[in-house]
């Protein structure tokens, strides 16, 4: 993929056993002035720009601009710029004085270098993320992404005993709702998986009202496909996309078609019309949720997925046969559901 589908940082993580304080911006008034720069460019879509802003910013303000370093590990690990977001995470380190600041700072460096780590395969970055995680549980116990993330550095670094130990402590601590538990319990049992390039984890309500998460699929392929009523070449594709659905039905295949459309009426109005039967969703816009989980900038952008959740292929545009490849992950997830009855059948 482009970029990795992990979001990180503690803007992302969506963590609930610790928070942040308000941030502190600027109180030199040319720091001020800079700031405001910043998000100007932010707003004319120039992050980059907007990143230099925010650094100027914070020297100007003495080094201690709390909400320019976050802004700075923000759009920093956006665009790929790590050495700033790094820099401006350890600032935040350096700068905490309560044990909950020290958390916080500590699981943004880790998740600058898990985000690195993924994106370059650098085990040098999952080795210091791995740090910074054990660092933020140190300062505060109670952080069960710490542990979940922790978990999946250690898996990289091949310690899989000690990332086990990890999974098990997330386990215990995450709420009964965290999307993460049914893929911790996995990686848990196979942490091959989780040195694996896995789909990210969701939950939705489809149309016709039923809840799903990617997670309850497993034993099942999955064709993500990402489109809108407004795009030529969604509409182009769609009779291929309904083809698979008809074709496979009543194997263990999932075609789940998630929508870009804003218009909520038009989107319901296409999908009756078009006779679309199987799963679907509507994101709302690029900036939608699973949108942003996946990395789609453009559509028709379709991702498959096997029967252990792990991201096999990804196509942007048409044209694409997903048939053939569809047909090899098709066999191996039968193999998967025949394997524990033959196991039952030897056992009597």
């Amino acid at each position: 993929m482009r970029r990795a589908i992990v979001f990180l940082s503690v803007f992302l993580l969506g963590i609930t056993t610790i928070k942040a304080q308000d941030s502190k911006g600027p109180t030199d008034p040319k720091a001020q002035k800079t700031y405001q720069e910043g998000l100007d460019w932010l707003h004319k879509g120039m992050p980059a720009a907007a990143i230099d802003s925010f650094r100027k910013a914070d020297k100007q303000d003495g080094g201690h601009c709390e909400e320019c370093a976050k802004k700075i590990i923000e759009y920093g690990l956006k665009t790929g710029d790590f050495k700033a977001a790094d820099a401006a995470a350890q600032q935040l380190i350096a700068d905490a004085k309560t044990p909950q600041q020290r958390a916080v700072a500590h699981l943004n460096r880790g998740s600058v270098q898990y985000r690195e780590a993924v994106q370059k395969n650098k085990a040098d970055c999952f080795a210091e993320a791995d740090r910074e995680f054990q660092a933020t549980l140190a300062a505060y116990s109670n952080v069960p992404d710490a542990c979940y993330y922790d978990g999946i550095c250690l898996a990289h670094l091949n310690r899989d005993d000690a990332a086990k130990a990890q999974f098990s402590k997330f386990l215990e601590m995450a709420p009964k709702d965290n999307e993460d538990r049914e893929r911790a319990r996995r990686f848990l049992d196979n942490p091959d998986l989780a040195r694996a390039r896995m789909a990210p984890a969701f939950s939705i309500t489809t149309l016709d009202g039923r809840q799903v998460s990617l997670d309850s699929l497993a034993g099942k392929v999955v064709l993500i496909d990402f489109w809108a009523t407004w795009c030529g070449p969604c509409r182009e594709s769609l009779p291929r996309i309904r083809e698979i659905a008809q074709k496979f039905s009543g194997e263990p295949l999932v075609v789940m078609s998630i929508s870009l459309d804003k218009d909520e009426a038009k989107w319901k109005d296409f999908v009756a019309k078009n006779n679309m039967t199987w799963m679907q969703y509507r994101d709302g816009g690029f900036d939608g949720q699973i949108s942003k989980l996946f990395g789609v900038e453009a559509i028709p952008h379709t991702f498959t997925i096997d029967a252990d959740g792990v991201l096999q292929e990804e196509h942007v545009g048409t044209g694409s046969d997903f048939q053939g490849k569809i047909k090899k992950l098709l066999a191996r997830a039968r193999q998967l559901q025949e394997a524990p009855q033959t196991a039952l059948k030897s056992g009597q």
